[in-house]
């Protein structure tokens, strides 16, 4: 980000104390070999343990690089990834893990044994500032409490990371003895939020409303707003409200049912973080840079041909969109490097994560009568719609073009070819599925100049649009003020609103907040866990799907043409290749290309196993009393 300093994460370590060991991580003492006294008695070396939590907070859960150097976007029907990094990403997807094995043993911070650690950390830090009376900082008074508030708020949230991805999980709220008994309790998801919300209430009452200047990125009471929020949306979702999960041997299953009251609960969370103001001014608004009009990238040169706003370059990038969306972000999340990775090979690249067909079809196209609608929609076909020309043959929706590269689009200035040469589906480190990811990147930048990407706020306003969105759609069915939200969200993109029927049927409005979602937050470490807090893939609607793609036509190649919209069972990915013809309305190099479908592989999903991430069998053995996730 140019000529502004978003928060700097610093990074300290007092000895071992707060360090990784052979331990279990709820017996290892706080005085490992500095005397907590020493710490605690001190403001600047208990400052920085506390500013280490953000930088823990950033390896558990960072959205460009959740699996060592991947997204989590080529483990969904969101994207493929390449063979790099031992193949990491395709090991989740022909089901090679299980609670001995993970394909990334060595964890970023995303798994149980690191989430308790940081854990126990925030135990340690508000057990020593109470035992050992923490001065406040000498040069600041009120510093001492702001951090304490970081920290609660850091405890709630590395415990929301675990019930994300283990569920049922264990709430530590104290360090814990080697001497005492391994006798830790789980307890239901319901249980956990209330505790997460609990800790945010302590965080709100101690940091500020919100932060400037180099500060800005700490912890804020929009960012406890927004944690509450995101929890109380995942309680009111199928798998921990009224869902079928097969084969349930989750302990508290019969806490489960369905209670529509914690869709009344998710809405006025959500509500909150929406109207949340700061010196009577709202803290969150929609980012407006640039026109319509407007397809420069940051260098000040249209190389999309005039496909890209220029709005839509700046929102992961510019500081006034951080500072207006982001209600809780990390920086720095990847270097110039990960932008190599992502280029395609005639710019040096070796696309590792490559978006799959099952994402470009959730973009909408833009219909005559001004409205937006999916393609693969009834009207579809009627309004012109082209599947043999599905990029510029019709008006799409914008995001598209600044989160896809495709045979044909211009990239950096040229003219992408899929069909020879570098760029050919299926040519050394290039695209398997047809295209290339394009979201995030900066295309003035070249990859052998060094710069940092903040990427995707772990959190921004659009996220908590549609959980309001879909609350008040649950409880009292849909209205005029959801559908002018997401609309909002849409204009901001120069994308057309949703067409008006939309206000009237509450299963319309239902499909279209959540393909929104998908198109919104693509990329942003949001569909792995939304498919699987939907049971997307063992709901009635996408089985019935699967099993009418599998009778679509003899060989998965013909389903693949034949049988779209795909089934959200996570168990299959298709791509799109460009087919020479001299019909072909698709002109790159002189040539005349029509697109086709066509099947890239079948991937492993089992319900229940893995809609939750298995204890490792070691943190069982450790804790006898912990009990495996269905499935595992």
């Amino acid at each position: 980000m140019k000529n502004r300093k978003i928060y700097t994460i610093l990074f300290f370590v007092v000895g071992s104390m707060l360090a990784a060991c052979d331990q279990d991580f709820l017996d290892r003492r706080p005085d490992d070999q500095l005397d907590a006294e020493q710490v605690f008695t001190r403001y600047n070396k208990t400052n920085q343990l506390i500013t280490d939590l953000y930088d823990n907070a950033k390896g558990s859960n960072s959205p460009l690089v959740f699996f060592s150097h991947f997204s989590t976007a080529p483990v969904t029907d969101e994207a493929e990834g390449s063979t790099a990094e031992g193949s990491l990403t395709n090991k989740f997807n022909t089901g090679d893990w299980n609670s001995n094995a993970m394909p990334d043993r060595s964890s970023r911070g995303q798994y149980w044994w690191d989430l308790y650690d940081r854990i126990r950390k925030t135990n340690v830090i508000l057990e020593g500032v109470r035992t050992y009376n923490t001065p406040d900082n000498p040069l600041q008074a009120g510093d001492l409490a702001k951090r304490l508030g970081e920290t609660y708020f850091m405890r709630a949230y590395f415990h929301y990371l675990a019930a994300r991805m283990y569920g049922e999980v264990v709430y530590m709220t104290r360090t814990i003895s080697p001497t005492e008994p391994m006798d830790f309790k789980q307890e239901s998801f319901h249980a956990i939020a209330a505790k997460i919300s609990q800790d945010c209430d302590s965080a709100m009452a101690l940091v500020p409303g919100s932060w400037g200047g180099a500060d800005f990125g700490r912890v804020d009471k929009g960012a406890c707003l927004g944690l509450k929020a995101i929890v109380a949306w995942m309680a009111a979702t199928p798998m921990w409200n009224g869902g079928t999960f097969p084969n349930d041997t989750r302990l508290f299953a019969a806490e489960y049912g369905l209670n529509p009251a914690r869709w009344t609960v998710a809405r006025d969370a959500a509500k909150a973080v929406i109207d949340y103001k700061v010196d009577g001014r709202l803290r969150y608004s929609l980012y407006q840079g640039h026109d319509a009009a407007d397809f420069r990238d940051d260098a000040g040169i249209d190389n999309n041909n005039s496909k890209v706003p220029a709005r839509l370059w700046d929102m992961y990038h510019n500081m006034e969109a951080f500072q207006n969306e982001a209600v809780f972000f990390v920086t720095r999340d990847k270097d110039n490097n990960w932008q190599g990775d992502i280029y395609p090979p005639s710019w040096g690249g070796s696309s590792r994560q490559m978006p799959v067909q099952e994402q470009v079809d959730e973009y909408e196209y833009v219909a005559q009568n001004g409205f937006g609608y999916p393609i693969y929609s009834s009207r579809a076909k009627a309004d012109g719609y082209d599947d043999s020309n599905p990029y510029e043959g019709i008006k799409r929706d914008p995001r598209l073009h600044r989160d896809v590269v495709y045979h044909g689009s211009t990239f950096k200035g040229k003219v992408i070819n899929t069909a020879t040469g570098a760029d050919k589906i299926g040519a050394t480190n290039s695209t398997t599925t047809g295209y290339f990811l394009r979201k995030i990147l900066r295309e003035s930048w070249n990859r052998d100049k060094s710069f940092s990407i903040s990427g995707p706020p772990v959190w921004r306003l659009p996220e908590f649009i549609y959980i309001y969105a879909e609350a008040v759609n649950e409880t009292a069915g849909p209205n005029a003020e959801i559908y002018e939200m997401i609309n909002n969200v849409r204009k901001r993109s120069f994308m057309a609103p949703m067409p008006p029927e939309v206000q009237t049927t509450k299963a319309l409005m239902d499909e279209y907040i959540k393909r929104e979602r998908r198109v919104e937050l693509f990329y942003e470490n949001n569909r792995i866990w939304t498919s699987r807090l939907y049971l997307e893939p063992s709901s009635a609607k996408e089985l019935a799907r699967e099993q009418a793609w599998q009778s679509a036509g003899a060989t998965n190649e013909q389903r693949a043409q034949l049988g779209w919209p795909y089934p959200k069972t996570q168990r299959m990915i298709n791509g799109m290749k460009p087919v020479e013809d001299p019909a072909g309305k698709i002109v790159v190099d002189g040539k005349k290309y029509k697109m086709q479908r066509f099947f890239i592989e079948s991937r492993v999903f089992v319900a229940p196993r893995h809609y939750l991430f298995p204890i490792m069998q070691d943190e069982l053995q450790r804790t006898p009393t912990l009990k495996q996730n269905p499935g595992w």
